[in-house]
């Protein structure tokens, strides 16, 4: 198949997406080629298609974060043709040409192997979002954080790294606070395993220094007051995993929940995760998430919703986790 469909970027004469045709000899340098199955929609798809932030960096571009297929050809030792591999972060969809296309060329140091037990389109089901989410919820363990220290705060829930981490924390056996803004979604929250349901708006203004201790940990994906406010009622010695920006990039806190309360606050990176930490976290993912709850958060959409579909996620439209068949 020389000639394969994917999504076009680019920035002249004015920044646009649109469905395309692409040239193998288009593809950049890699070892491994993948003939994509399914991808998924994540926030910073949104804001790559866009054109909402600066996400992409090269044009022009195939947006997509993250993607599972089949190996179709390789150079790679550790992967040959017929292999099932996912594919997170590294750039793809950024500096790299991503998933949103019928046919990737990767290095394949970046790839994963399938996770027994998973299919292409569950691990999507998970993607960049339950990956990230699995990362915080190992540095949260990693720091000393179990469910017998308290209660876990999970902002964004209704999101897809916070459906996920609610999901995990709750099997852990830990006592799930989820925060939201969209109250039509509390059964559904519940259904996943919280115990508790808060309005994001006790948490999105500017607060106080310090706050009652509330939650021993918690994982936010949202930034910015609220982050400020989670660390402010963070309970002495607990810790954070902080991992998005949905709110806003900037943190307006103070030192005091470092230096009174000991807070431990966890920077969460999915982009540049070594390979080992991978194998463990997608290891995890693999045995810890149900699978019938990986279906009651999942979404399937056609290759052609994904341009009209992008935009929701950035204005909180879309439940849990949307997979796309690239077919």
């Amino acid at each position: 198949m020389a000639k394969f469909k994917g999504i076009r970027i680019v920035k002249e004469p004015t920044y646009s997406a649109s469905y395309s045709e692409f040239d193998e000899s288009e593809l950049m340098d890699g070892d491994v080629t993948v003939r994509v199955s399914h991808s998924t929609v994540n926030y910073k798809d949104g804001l790559a298609i866009t054109g909402k932030a600066p996400v992409v960096r090269r044009f022009p571009m195939i947006p997509g974060i993250d993607f599972a297929g089949v190996v179709e050809t390789s150079s790679h030792a550790g992967f040959k043709p017929g292999d099932a591999v996912v594919m997170t972060g590294w750039g793809l969809g950024e500096t790299h040409l991503g998933g949103y296309a019928q046919k990737a060329r990767v290095k394949g140091d970046w790839l994963v192997p399938l996770p027994a037990g998973l299919t292409a389109a569950q691990a999507m089901a998970i993607g960049t979002a339950g990956f990230t989410a699995m990362l915080a919820v190992l540095a949260l363990e990693k720091h000393g954080m179990t469910p017998s220290r308290g209660k876990v705060l999970v902002t964004g829930a209704a999101g897809g790294v916070g459906s996920v981490a609610v999901s995990l924390l709750a099997k852990a056996g830990w006592h799930v606070i989820a925060s939201t803004g969209r109250a039509a979604e509390a059964d559904f929250l519940k259904h996943l395993g919280a115990a508790e349901i808060i309005d994001r708006a006790e948490l999105s203004g500017p607060g106080k220094p310090l706050g009652k201790e509330r939650w021993a940990a918690a994982v936010d994906s949202v930034g910015s007051h609220t982050l400020a406010n989670v660390l402010a009622s963070t309970s002495y010695e607990g810790a954070v995993a902080a991992c998005g920006l949905a709110q806003g990039m900037d943190l307006p806190t103070s030192v005091a929940p470092f230096i009174l309360r000991g807070v431990g606050l966890l920077g969460i990176d999915s982009v540049m995760k070594p390979k080992a930490a991978r194998l463990v976290a997608w290891e995890r993912l693999a045995r810890d998430l149900d699978p019938a709850k990986l279906a009651e958060i999942s979404t399937t959409i056609g290759y052609d919703q994904i341009i009209e579909t992008a935009p929701k996620i950035l204005e909180g439209k879309l439940r849990g986790r949307t997979i796309v068949e690239i077919g």
